[in-house]
């Protein structure tokens, strides 16, 4: 299992229709399960971001799709990154250098 983090800003359709979006936090987490992972934490945000997916995902293929699926709706747009325990990246800069 891999970490990503996976930010949104709502688009003007997310905007208008905001009162689905308890609706919407429950359809995802089905989506990660879904996609053989697990939601870590969902969050509403202030800020740059409207808000935050953090999910253990099974390979960055299967995060891809999740955030495609996302992103198919119409109601966010969102730009993912990978997370990395300290120890995973120790481990990683150790058999760089």
């Amino acid at each position: 299992m891999a970490t990503f983090i996976c930010y949104g800003n709502f688009t003007d359709q997310g905007a208008k229709t905001m009162k689905d979006g308890p609706k919407r936090a429950e359809a995802t987490k089905g989506l990660v399960e879904k996609m053989g992972g697990k939601l870590v934490g969902m969050y509403v945000t202030t800020g740059q971001y409207d808000l935050v997916i953090i999910a253990d995902m099974p390979s960055g293929e299967a995060m891809a799709k999740l955030a495609i699926s996302i992103s198919s709706q119409g109601n966010v747009r969102t730009t993912t990154v990978r997370a990395f325990q300290p120890a995973e990246m120790g481990k990683l800069i150790s058999e760089a250098l």
